[in-house]
């Protein structure tokens, strides 16, 4: 009821989404601000003003449904945008990020106070955008009082803590009363990370340790619970909430820093489970991050092994081992499906149930490289394919940025995979060269699939062509 707009929005796609939602647009302003930065910038504050953002802090999710859940990407776009214009222009638009700060942790308070029902750091985000990814229909109530306590959410909101903290210490370089705001999510995100491991009984918890993986969990009234083991996205996206904090950037923030060390050496309890310490090159690195260096390399294992998450295009959104083995509850059941899926939920018109898609495989590039430029090169993963030598952090980043890349580029064989079977686009001179930017990717032969001019979040090959080309 309080929305009104009459503005320019950028659309997901031209043709099947002429609508906004709000992680897309999120994500669009990452290639967008190569072109046009304050067009960006705009785009981004669109949906934080006072007649889009609801007045308890809620963002609208795409138009079709308002009060629905989108991932809570925003403050990692500001964040990110805010530093491409600064690098590019030379200038800092202090004012932009800001005031976008101000109305994110409005927002920020509403995941908290509406989210997270039992005040326990663990998060039910429901929907979040992934529409048919696990065997519930996430944007559903549950009956009989049971709850969905998700991984992907919590993780969204251990990074989100992170995104609004850097934020805070940027905007504490000219106002000293900012570093409280950064602790206050640092705080957050330690309880955060503390709460996906630990949940008062040992058997319940989101880290599987039998599996090595996170799962989302069940939860019924009478203290039952049941472990959804399907690997998926939902398991990976805590690797999303890293961030690094070197000692010498911590210098001008002296009631930070104090925080921060009164934290690792008074909480012990909680913090040993989401921040390493390491020294790097005569001095000290505070890595932020809600998996411990084992469970980091156990989930980047899977990542790397072909059989399950790595493909030759991008990341799977479900693990290939589901095609052989399905998991089952009830009536439902989830296995591999790379093309499109079999399933009705949300319109049956997209998948992510094995699938690359853009957004999540570009945030796992993100989060590896920032592991690499603290871990450094000593830290590999080995490879489950005989005869390939174990990789780098920084190397396995760039492996999945390039196999993105060659969706579009044309390979041995003159043919772009995007493009799959489809001759006139592969071969006529007139449409070779006219590229589309489809919506999701065949998990197994880089097909284009879903929405076929989807200029929005695809056009983050750009970005990385641009980060990773140059």
């Amino acid at each position: 009821q309080h929305l009104n707009t009459m503005r320019v929005l950028s659309m997901p796609d031209k043709w099947e989404y002429p609508w906004f939602a709000a992680w897309d647009l999120a994500f669009h302003c990452a290639p967008l601000a190569l072109v046009d930065p304050e067009f960006a910038k705009e785009q981004l504050w669109l949906l934080l003003f006072e007649q889009f953002q609801h007045l308890n802090g809620q963002i609208p999710a795409y138009e079709w449904e308002f009060s629905d859940l989108n991932p809570p990407v925003h403050a990692w776009a500001v964040w990110r945008v805010y530093n491409m214009d600064r690098v590019r222009t030379g200038k800092a638009d202090r004012l932009f990020l800001e005031k976008c700060f101000h109305k994110l942790m409005i927002n920020f308070a509403w995941w908290v106070n509406k989210v997270d029902s039992q005040g326990n750091n663990v998060f039910e985000g429901g929907f979040l955008g992934l529409d048919n990814i696990t065997v519930l229909d996430r944007s559903h109530e549950l009956p009989n009082g049971a709850r969905l306590e998700q991984s992907d959410a919590t993780g969204w909101m251990g990074m989100f803590c992170l995104n609004l903290m850097r934020i805070a210490l940027e905007l504490a370089k000219e106002n000293k009363a900012y570093e409280g705001m950064a602790t206050k999510f640092f705080q957050h995100y330690v309880y955060v990370g503390a709460a996906m491991k630990h949940m008062g009984n040992k058997d319940y918890q989101l880290w599987d340790e039998r599996d090595s993986f996170f799962y989302d969990v069940l939860r019924y009234p009478n203290g039952e619970f049941h472990k959804f083991r399907v690997r998926s996205l939902v398991g990976l996206i805590p690797l999303y909430a890293i961030e690094r904090l070197e000692e010498d950037w911590l210098e001008p923030f002296p009631e930070f820093r104090g925080n921060l060390l009164w934290f690792l050496k008074n909480r012990q309890d909680i913090v040993q489970r989401c921040i390493t310490t390491l020294e790097r090159n005569g001095s000290r690195v505070h890595v932020l991050a809600v998996v411990d260096e084992n469970q980091m390399r156990h989930l980047l294992e899977r990542i790397w092994d072909p059989s399950e998450f790595r493909s030759d295009y991008g990341l799977r959104s479900l693990s290939k081992f589901h095609e052989a083995h399905p998991f089952h509850f009830g009536d439902s059941h989830v296995g591999y499906e790379p093309a499109e899926s079999k399933e009705m939920l949300k319109g049956g018109n997209s998948n992510w149930r094995g699938p690359i898609w853009f957004p999540t495989s570009f945030m796992m590039i993100e989060s590896i490289r920032k592991l690499g430029k603290a871990y450094g090169s000593s830290f590999q993963i080995d490879s489950p394919v005989e005869g390939e030598p174990p990789v780098t952090l920084d190397d396995m980043a760039r492996g999945f940025a390039e196999r993105l890349i060659a969706l579009f580029t044309r390979n041995s064989e003159g043919v772009r995979p995007v493009h799959a079977k489809y001759h006139k686009f592969q071969h006529d001179p007139h449409w070779r060269d006219l590229i589309l930017f489809y919506e999701y990717f065949h998990g197994d032969n880089g097909m284009g699939i879903g929405a076929s001019h989807q200029t929005g979040w695809t056009g983050l090959v750009a970005s990385l062509i641009d980060e990773w080309r140059r």
